[in-house]
């Protein structure tokens, strides 16, 4: 488990985390989501040591990382793939990892053939891709077979490939009974690989709830329907309570009524159906909602032609 517990932490005068509590429990994929300057980094350094807090405390499995014997055994953590010896090949790189924990060389070469590197584990690091990189820094974070993993963009310059391959790797730890953190700006693929959301702005907590909730909280629940008898649709939707955007002559978007009461109003009216289709929301559109007024770095509106 991981427990974040009133977290603040400043730099100079700007705040960047902001009493900060929450807790990431094992056997599901917890996403860690906001705009960029929330504070998502800062955090996860704060859980692994790498900054002190000015207030609150950081624990993994009840204890703080600093106190961990062999910490590489109970956290992998991913922050900065590219933080190697760029003259090390992968494989001496992951060595050198391995020794300063007791693992051993049968578990490093277990952790190059998972990430996919196994024909390249012999070769200077400095020159990977971007997304061979990111394969071994996941590597790194894997190798003492951890039950907590913490991962700061591990999709980064991965192709789709590499995308289903770390999303169902998380999937699968955390169904092993791992706790599993992760840390994404990919709202689309966070939709499909976490279970549970904790969204912070500014250093503050915003949601800490089921990914579900929280697009079913932040989104408005909609149903598209296409008849040729649109106008005459939208009059008896509209006189039962429900809320009608006409788009052409043929198709409707309703809100505030449920697709089965807009099929039975359309059959005691006689009206013909093409579709009837229930929607919901996006997690991006539920995300950029509830973080509307906590974006420190937005851009601004083109103006004029651009060109």
């Amino acid at each position: 488990m991981i427990e974040a517990e009133n977290l603040t932490k400043r730099y100079g005068d700007r705040t960047a985390v902001d009493d900060l509590s929450f807790t990431v429990v094992p056997g599901r994929v917890t996403g860690f989501l906001g705009p960029n300057g929330a504070g998502k980094s800062t955090t996860m350094r704060l859980l692994l040591g790498l900054d002190r807090p000015h207030r609150g405390d950081a624990r993994i499995h009840g204890r703080h990382y600093v106190d961990l014997p062999e910490p590489m055994r109970v956290v992998g953590a991913l922050l900065e793939a590219r933080a190697v010896h760029t003259g090390r090949s992968a494989y001496n790189h992951l060595l050198c990892l391995a020794q300063t924990q007791g693992i051993s060389k049968k578990r490093l070469e277990e952790v190059v053939e998972l990430v996919g590197l196994t024909g390249v584990a012999r070769k200077r690091a400095g020159g990977f891709s971007l997304g061979m990189g990111q394969r071994l820094g996941i590597a790194a974070a894997l190798l003492g077979d951890p039950s907590v993993l913490i991962l700061d963009e591990p999709v980064n310059g991965l192709d789709p490939e590499g995308i289903v391959w770390i999303r169902t790797l998380m999937q699968r730890l955390a169904a092993e009974g791992r706790t599993v953190f992760v840390s994404s700006h990919l709202m689309n693929e966070m939709a499909v690989t976490a279970e549970h959301l904790i969204v912070i702005g500014r250093g503050r907590l915003i949601a800490d709830c089921s990914t579900e909730e929280f697009i079913e909280r932040s989104t408005e629940k909609m149903v598209v329907v296409r008849t040729p008898d649109a106008q005459r649709l939208a009059t008896v939707v509209a006189e039962e309570g429900g809320k009608v955007q006409p788009d052409g002559d043929s198709l409707l978007t309703v809100t505030h009524m449920e697709a089965p009461r807009i099929g039975e109003l359309a059959a005691a009216e006689g009206l013909v159906l093409h579709e009837l289709t229930p929607r919901r929301g996006s997690l991006e559109e539920a995300f950029m909602e509830l973080t509307r007024e906590s974006v420190e770095y937005g851009a601004s509106e083109p103006k004029g032609e651009l060109r």
